[in-house]
């Protein structure tokens, strides 16, 4: 086996650590008392819901994987364009998503009526059970994913022992399993969006707008549905999307660590491994983190958020000081730099989410405007949530420009020449940062994993026909579950941003093995001058010249533009499947208040079931379109326009995605946010003219921010992965 440094075992110990903490947390929450015999029904109701969909949703997805590894090992053993261990890596990847994704909802759906019972209680014994059982979330997702990093590394350095370019090949073959990730990832947030915004659309239309009846009043038949949404879309959703980000993270920037260090044997292997270090030593702060939070009782909006902050912060800061100390000892060349490149990082992800806070949250002026619209009508309301949202995406997207050039230069050492060394060092520069913002995700993670299930005990609460003081705590605490959901959304998006980056330079890399193993089989390669192209000598501005990757060559631009247009027409394929969901929600809510005598009144019980069948149906059917565009457009662009259309299909779906993903999450945080400020009793409370004009906008944000708008971050790095993963084909097309 390669010499591994002896620190790198701290990495399947971090992994163990993280999924030991996350079952603590889920026995000291399952120790808590459930609450009376109806919040105790009213939990079992979404319970059965959540597992019954995702059930479902797993054997459609297996389908869809077992097929994708038979064209993998096609290609592997009969076509020989790929490596054999491609197909059992993608498998894996996204067996452990699925795996942190069922864990979490899991804990979910028994947290939420526990949470309802804490809050009869007090408001910080609801925060507490609420943001450890998210806590469990994001410690399945960190616990598995570098366990599964661990193994992989372990498994492929004792069969490539002595091979020559080990790691580089050990590192590139490890990104495939990124694919299998990406790919569930993709079926569980869109289906999950899918599902949880039918619900939420089809009961908000027909309940509040029509019935004038409350949000999770027990008389509206889609009430369960949209409790159970809550859980499959944005806690086994948000994981999975997560999982694949932190995943692509370290193993993009092991592959550029593995090039850039590719001279120096000592120094390569520590390259490779610096990220996996950096991510378990964010294990352990983001468990220390999770212990710091703690509130009191009556607590505003910004003291909820500034106990949240409290432990976030400091797991961050004390990451961005450790990691002066883990590269330094690992005695990495320019240890300094990329310690600073790792910062800038952290401290993007830092002002994304504080930038998300501002727009979204009820406690500033964007989301009080919005509110303040619904004085003059739902259009006025629309209208400023769509400004809202467009402007909102300035910070981000200069946040994000200055991250890259700060961690590229960093990374480099303020190199500006633009040669091979220099480009390779400073693109592990950028990988490394998208790892410092992503290394403390186990707390990051919780926090937005906190949201639904504070949504759900807000349901609880109503359905239980518990005090007032109890649903005013529950309120609280789902407020501030919106803030923080909107700012993992936009946490999420930054990453997916330097992590396709990387990805980008690690498909560079992909196409370089490729192609020297067509070399290896008596394939020659002729540049436009015609003389013969060594792969194996050639250097990435080498093979950018080789590939015409330049703006006048117009296959890089179609591509680009074809990129630009695939995150539009995701976009518009999963808000009308949102609209088609919801409409036979509305339909089927309508009928069962006009024939089932006795409903409104109380006094007749409303057909769940049904409901939940129909969100169930619709997300398995129309999430399929969607997944598969993702999977076909790299392959398709690989075949016919060759690399230098992939480099474009990529670069134009990330800058479009990053900032169309922005404009819909935070468009939609606003909305749902300027409607809780009205219900708190601005502009006339609840039931007033603004609050229906804040409904109709809540309505249409909630696609944006839980379907569309989060999934586009998971489209623009499966584009990525599966242009690597088909980097052979791509090379065979030629």
């Amino acid at each position: 086996m390669t010499n591994i440094p002896i620190v790198f075992w701290l990495v399947p110990v971090a992994s163990v650590m993280a999924l030991a903490m996350a079952w603590i947390f889920f026995r000291s929450m399952m120790k808590t008392e459930e609450g009376t015999p109806r919040m105790i029904e009213i939990a079992r109701y979404v319970r059965e819901g959540a597992m019954a969909y995702l059930k479902q949703q797993y054997k459609v997805v297996l389908y869809v994987f077992v097929a994708l590894a038979v064209i993998f090992a096609f290609m592997a053993y009969v076509m020989k364009v790929q490596n054999p261990w491609v197909p059992f890596a993608f498998l894996t990847g996204g067996f452990f998503s699925g795996l942190a994704g069922f864990f979490g909802m899991k804990t979910a759906t028994y947290a939420s009526g526990r949470t309802a019972n804490a809050c009869r209680k007090g408001l910080d014994g609801g925060l507490n059970v609420a943001f450890r059982s998210g806590a469990v979330m994001g410690l399945v997702v960190v616990g598995f994913g570098l366990l599964d990093i661990a193994l992989w590394f372990i498994i492929l350095n004792w069969v490539y022992e002595g091979t020559e370019m080990a790691l580089v090949t050990i590192t590139t073959t490890m990104l495939t399993f990124g694919m299998g990730a990406s790919t569930q990832a993709l079926f569980a947030r869109v289906g999950g969006g899918i599902y949880t915004k039918a619900a939420d659309v089809g009961a908000d239309i027909v309940g509040k707008v029509e019935a004038d009846i409350p949000e999770d009043d027990p008389r509206n038949p889609a009430t369960i549905a949209d409790n159970v949404g809550d859980n499959v879309g944005d806690v086994a959703g948000m994981g999975a999307d997560l999982y694949e980000s932190y995943c692509g993270s370290i193993l993009s920037t092991a592959a550029l660590g593995a090039t850039a260090f590719a001279m120096n044997d000592d120094l390569q292997i520590k390259a490779v491994i610096a990220p996996m270090i950096i991510a378990a030593v964010g294990i352990f702060l983001s468990i220390l983190g999770i212990f710091l939070v703690r509130t009191r009782e009556g607590s505003s909006m910004t003291g909820l958020l500034r106990s949240l902050a409290w432990g976030t912060n400091t797991s961050a800061i004390l990451i961005a000081l450790v990691t002066f100390a883990i590269l330094y000892l690992l005695g990495i060349e320019n240890w300094l730099g990329l310690s600073f490149s790792v910062i800038s990082g952290l401290v993007a992800g830092v002002i994304i989410g504080q930038s998300t806070e501002y727009y979204t949250s009820l406690s500033y002026r964007p989301t009080q405007k919005i509110a303040e619209a619904g004085l003059t009508g739902s259009a006025t309301v629309i209208i400023k949530g769509i400004g809202t949202g467009m402007m909102s995406t300035c910070i981000p997207v200069l946040t994000i420009g200055v991250a890259i050039i700060l961690s590229y230069l960093c990374g480099n050492g303020f190199d500006m020449s633009l040669s091979a060394e220099s480009i390779s060092y400073g693109l592990y520069g950028i990988g490394i940062a998208a790892v410092g913002m992503l290394s403390t995700l186990g707390i990051t993670l919780a926090t937005d994993a906190y949201g639904p299930i504070a949504d759900n005990a807000g349901g609880n609460a109503e359905m239980s026909s518990l005090g007032e003081d109890v649903r005013h705590r529950t309120d609280t605490l789902d407020a501030l579950g919106n803030t923080t959901a909107a700012t993992g959304k936009g946490f999420a998006i930054g990453s997916a941003a330097l992590t396709a980056l990387a990805l980008l330079a690690s498909y560079v890399e992909e196409i370089k093995i490729a192609m020297a193993r067509a070399v290896s089989s008596g394939e020659q390669f002729v540049d436009a001058a015609g003389n013969v192209f060594d792969p194996t000598q050639a250097t990435m501005p080498d093979f950018m010249n080789f590939f015409q990757v330049t703006l006048m060559n117009p296959r890089v631009l179609v591509g680009a533009f074809i990129g630009a247009m695939a995150a539009f027409l995701f976009c518009g394929l999963t808000m009308e499947a949102v609209g088609r969901a919801a409409g036979k929600m509305v339909v089927e809510v309508r009928r069962q208040f006009k024939t089932i005598a006795g409903i409104l009144e109380g006094k007749a019980t409303p057909d769940y079931s049904r409901c939940v069948e129909i969100s169930t149906k619709a997300a398995q059917h129309e999430m399929i379109l969607p997944a598969f565009l993702a999977i076909i457009i790299p392959v398709v662009v690989g075949c016919v326009l060759g690399v230098a259309g992939v480099l474009g299909l990529l670069v134009g779906g990330l800058a479009s995605g990053f900032t169309l993903a922005i404009f819909m999450a935070n468009a939609g945080g606003a909305w749902d946010n300027a409607k809780k400020m009205v219900e708190e009793g601005h502009f006339g409370g609840k039931g007033s003219f603004a609050h229906k004009a804040t409904i109709v906008g809540d309505t249409v944000g909630d696609p944006f921010k839980d379907t569309s708008g989060p999934s586009l971050n998971i489209l623009i790095k499966l584009m990525s992965m599966v242009s690597i993963v088909m980097a052979g084909l791509t090379v065979a097309c030629m």
